[in-house]
């Protein structure tokens, strides 16, 4: 009897959030984004919803109000316009990620710091 052959291509949901506030979007800005070892992003708010997935290394990932969590190579995260990151760390190796910016038609990545 020979095994089932697989597919050539599969695909997985990783992450199905909605977004807070609904606004359209005109265009993604896609960055690599690189945290050298124990770099704290510090408690922040985006102008924007990102999404994004950890590429190398791992972070302590927490937005305000919920548990924190390790995120590691392959782990998908999302932080919502205006909602307080309250934690995005890299750990002892580092981190390299990738983050997807939903911007408006005319408006630009934007992070400004709070009181954590």
């Amino acid at each position: 009897m020979t095994e089932p052959e697989e597919p050539p291509m599969s695909r997985t949901v990783l992450m199905d959030v909605p977004l807070a506030v609904p606004a359209g979007t005109e265009r993604v800005q896609a960055r690599r984004i690189s945290m050298r070892p124990g770099v704290a992003s510090g408690a922040h708010v985006h102008n924007c919803p990102v999404v994004g997935s950890i590429v190398a290394g791992s972070v302590v990932y927490q937005v305000a109000g919920e548990p924190a969590r390790m995120l590691g190579p392959g782990d998908v995260f999302v932080e919502p316009a205006g909602v307080p990151v309250a934690r995005f760390d890299a750990q002892d190796d580092g981190a390299v990620f990738l983050a997807y910016f939903l911007l408006r038609d005319g408006e630009e990545p934007a992070i400004t710091g709070v009181d954590g």
